[in-house]
């Protein structure tokens, strides 16, 4: 993106629902130069009025669950109904893979060509912290050119589903039937972070085992401590080959935000989740600054060589490095 605009400029073509302006401003936050940084920040400040209005969705799995066949048909069924959708991701994976930028595209071939929805991949090599950050201000872009749901997809597996669950209103967990004993490799974390959960490939010969998995979640679930928002997980069961079950996960998504509107609960979970964006940025602010500052990563690794061999425990140490940075002040 060599060209840049006026922040104005991008503000008003994203108010006015212009992909490829969108597109270029979510560039801008994703570009780890200064002057880009300072650019999307001026952008974010004009468009936040026309932010927070979109249903807000959060979607995980285990893997080979059928995530993006899932995504695929929920987002065919809810742009049928009149609504615009945003698809992001979060994932932490491709650090390692230096993941394809175009991988979700071609994992969701019909939403793609959907002009009612919009997919957008997370930067490939980037820190689960640093895609985070990057999300939530797509996030909010995406709110202000108009698309009224986000969905955000978490595709690694570990961290990201905590991180998510921290930037949407309702956290969808997509499970499989038939994989031997079904709570078994399922994080009891995950499944208590879930508003709802969806047994998927219920269809055809799986149609009975997804059933039976569905009462057994079902019976799991009363066993964890209410959430206190007055809502109950239910487990459901679909297909995203025959659509079975699409409209009733919508209808529980809505079920929710009616209660958790109407009961002042998502209210105070956006204000919660926008607290801990805080805090988070603010560490990884100081982080960074304390590490930029002359001399200490050079003393950095004589003190850890001292700590390595057991001549330095690590409190002293810590202190050590924090009187050297004090004396940079």
């Amino acid at each position: 993106m060599r060209h840049r605009l006026p922040p104005d400029q991008y503000a008003t073509g994203i108010l006015a629902g212009n992909r490829l302006l969108l597109s270029q401003a979510i560039t801008l936050i994703e570009s780890r130069r200064a002057d880009d940084q300072v650019l999307a920040q001026q952008v974010l400040e004009r468009i936040l009025p026309n932010t927070g209005k979109s249903a807000r969705i959060g979607i995980t799995g285990v893997p080979g669950v059928g995530k993006s066949t899932f995504i695929e048909s929920f987002g065919t069924y809810l742009t049928s109904q009149g609504h615009t959708l945003a698809v992001l991701t979060v994932d932490p994976t491709s650090q390692r893979s230096g993941g394809s930028l175009l991988g979700d595209k071609t994992r969701m071939e019909t939403l793609s060509m959907n002009p009612n929805a919009y997919i957008r991949p997370s930067p490939a090599g980037d820190s689960l912290g640093g895609v985070a950050h990057r999300t939530r201000e797509t996030m909010l872009l995406c709110e202000a050119a108009g698309f009224d749901i986000i969905l955000v997809e978490t595709v690694g597996v570990g961290q990201s589903e905590t991180v998510v669950h921290g930037m949407v209103d309702f956290f969808l967990l997509l499970m499989l039937a038939g994989a031997g004993d079904e709570l078994q490799g399922m994080k009891r974390g995950i499944m208590e972070l879930a508003d709802a959960l969806a047994i998927t490939k219920a269809d055809g010969t799986n149609e009975a085992a997804a059933n039976r998995a569905r009462v057994e979640y079902q019976n799991a679930l009363h066993l964890f401590p209410p959430t206190g928002t007055g809502w109950f997980p239910p487990v459901l069961t679909c297909s995203a080959v025959t659509a079975d079950g699409i409209t009733a996960i919508w209808q529980t998504i809505q079920a929710h935000q009616a209660l958790t509107t109407q009961n002042g609960h998502r209210a105070h979970r956006r204000q919660e989740q926008q607290l801990s964006w805080f805090r988070s940025l603010l560490r990884q602010r100081l982080e960074s600054r304390f590490y930029e500052q002359p001399g200490i990563r050079t003393q950095l690794s004589i003190i850890e060589e001292q700590v390595r061999t057991g001549t330095l425990l690590p409190a002293p140490a810590a202190d050590r490095l924090l009187h050297y940075s004090s004396g940079n002040q």
